[in-house]
């Protein structure tokens, strides 16, 4: 099952929505168009409730080599009004999203990606924000979201020297899941596959929680996260995983 736009491709493996950037010969640089086709899969996301996690690639080798410098000199934005650059920086759906990342991902690139919930890279992905290089800063997430998801000091580096890092480097950090031998899509699907087995508001409440408790103090971080997950708990979901390990079968998951 497939749904083809020029800029975007879309394709429905089980319960897993592919996203593919399908613009290979700009390396996948973010356009307008491009930015439109990722905000409207994301809404296909949710909107659907047979899909569970999406994964957003880009074709031909390359994930994605930032803002499309051609159609910003043509006065174009390759950002959503509230949703952000490529459609996922200021914004993300309720279910999650994985990054596939092969080759580049970098300035706008890099931020779309840690945009997401979860990143597989191939052995030679390379990282980085760049912008300083020409004179501008990562104003798409690299220099606010980058400090929250590796060590301060180590994004101040990547931010003010431009400098790239390879895979490996971003798995020590912490900045990427999974690194793979193959394509990123491959070790992307096995993961999205393990994620789309279990409940989806169960899978929609622990994002929620973990994308904003990060701002909650002590004192209130209870309070906070009970209006997440009650309805996870009286839901009917809630029932048939104890019923579906009682009795040692896979869960039928209604998501209500």
């Amino acid at each position: 099952m497939s749904d083809d736009t020029p800029e975007v491709l879309t394709e429905v493996r089980g319960g897993v929505l592919v996203v593919t950037i399908n613009r290979p010969d700009a390396k996948n640089a973010m356009n307008k168009a491009a930015a439109e086709g990722i905000s409207a899969a994301m809404d296909r996301l949710d909107s659907e409730s047979g899909l569970q996690v999406a994964v957003l690639t880009g074709a031909g080798g390359t994930f994605c080599s930032g803002m499309d410098l051609k159609g910003f000199l043509r006065g174009e934005s390759p950002s959503i009004p509230g949703r952000g650059f490529g459609g996922l920086s200021q914004w993300t759906p309720n279910k999650p999203v994985i990054a596939a990342v092969d080759g580049y991902a970098l300035a706008g690139g890099m931020e779309l990606a840690m945009s997401c919930d979860l990143i597989v890279a191939n052995a030679g992905a390379k990282f980085g924000i760049p912008e300083a290089k020409r004179g501008l800063v990562a104003a798409a997430g690299g220099v606010i979201k980058l400090p929250r998801q590796i060590p301060p000091r180590i994004a101040m580096e990547l931010a003010l020297t431009g400098d790239f890092i390879d895979a490996e480097r971003a798995y020590e950090l912490g900045f990427i899941n999974r690194v793979v031998a193959g394509p990123a899509l491959e070790g992307a699907l096995e993961l999205a596959a393990r994620i789309a087995e279990n409940g989806p508001l169960a899978l929609a409440a622990s994002k929620a929680i973990i994308r904003a408790s990060h701002t909650w103090g002590e004192d209130e971080m209870w309070d906070k996260q009970a209006p997440f997950i009650a309805p996870v708990f009286t839901s009917s979901d809630a029932r048939e995983g104890a019923t579906a390990f009682a009795e040692k079968r896979k869960p039928n998951w209604q998501g209500k």
